[in-house]
């Protein structure tokens, strides 16, 4: 007896098989799903069924438990992404072993987790030690270095791909590891300084080799800092005001890094000038040609 029909469910969707007199057999040509079968089933495939119909109403039907061949795995072209939330590119960072932060996700087949990797420089790619906490499409990564970075530029790749085999475009940030805090020479006010002029001028250089230029601010005693001028070479001055009596000025300097160096100097104004409260001549009257002595009391 002639079939009615046979038909081909996959994904929801269903087609109508044409019989090929040549064959003898049902076919059609169908387009694949747009999406990943990665996560359909346990075998990552979407699962197909037959239907087959005779012209009495007669029906049976063919599942991928009889037939295998009915599970159909569909790849994906969409590559995974890769997003670095720490450190940022160009960053200058000031801690030697950084907590390197970023995020991969792939919104169809998913990210296959044992090709989260990453590189520092030429070493050898990092595969261990990299803890990772699942989130919506994906994982958040974080890994520190075993071994303290040097002070310099370094570049950190980050690499990933699905589980369809798409792998993600390489991306890297570049890095500036900077411990060491710039150096800071006073040469003006030295230390211990009495003045009587209430404008102090304060002077003298800095440097830093791995993140200059530095700022240099200055303060006096509890007050605010304030900037001072600082030219290539990195010579500085700026003026600042002083109170009477015993001064404490701070000097700071800091890099880009965030690393700073502090020196303190103490200067004491003094404006009032000494006088003289008490003077005596004894003795007096004296005779010629002898001694006499002079007592003079002053109060400051």
């Amino acid at each position: 007896m002639a079939l009615k029909y046979v038909k081909f469910v996959l994904d929801g969707q269903t087609y109508d098989l044409s019989y090929d007199e040549g064959s003898g057999k049902w076919k059609g040509t169908i387009t694949a799903p747009s999406k990943s079968s990665f996560p359909e089933n346990e075998d990552h495939k979407f699962h197909g069924t037959v239907t087959v119909e005779d012209m009495a109403g007669n029906q049976s039907q063919a599942t991928v438990d009889q037939f295998p061949e009915l599970g159909l795995r569909v790849l994906e072209k969409t590559a995974p992404v890769i997003s670095v939330t720490y450190p940022t590119d160009s960053a200058l960072i000031s801690t030697p072993t950084p907590t390197i932060q970023w995020t991969v996700t792939d919104d169809g087949s998913g990210i296959k987790k044992d090709t989260i990797k990453l590189q520092i420089d030429s070493q050898p790619e990092i595969t261990t030690g990299i803890n990772t906490v699942e989130t919506a499409g994906g994982w958040t990564c974080t890994y520190t270095p075993a071994a303290p970075l040097d002070d310099g530029a370094h570049t950190i790749r980050f690499f990933v791909e699905d589980n369809d085999g798409n792998l993600a475009p390489e991306t890297s940030v570049s890095v500036t590891v900077d411990t060491v805090p710039p150096t800071l020479n006073v040469t003006s006010p030295e230390d211990n300084l009495i003045t009587n002029n209430p404008t102090l001028t304060v002077a003298g250089t800095t440097s830093d080799t791995t993140s200059s230029p530095v700022t240099v601010e200055v303060k006096v005693g509890a007050g605010e800092f304030v900037p001072a001028q600082v030219k290539e070479g990195g010579a500085f001055s700026v003026e600042v005001s002083l109170v009477e009596g015993l001064n404490t000025v701070t000097v700071k300097a800091t890099d880009r890094a965030g690393k700073s160096t502090t020196v303190e100097r103490s200067v004491t104004l003094k404006t009032n000038a000494p006088q003289v409260t008490s003077v005596s001549l004894v003795p007096n009257p004296v005779d010629a040609g002898q001694t006499y002595v002079i007592t003079v009391t002053v109060t400051e």
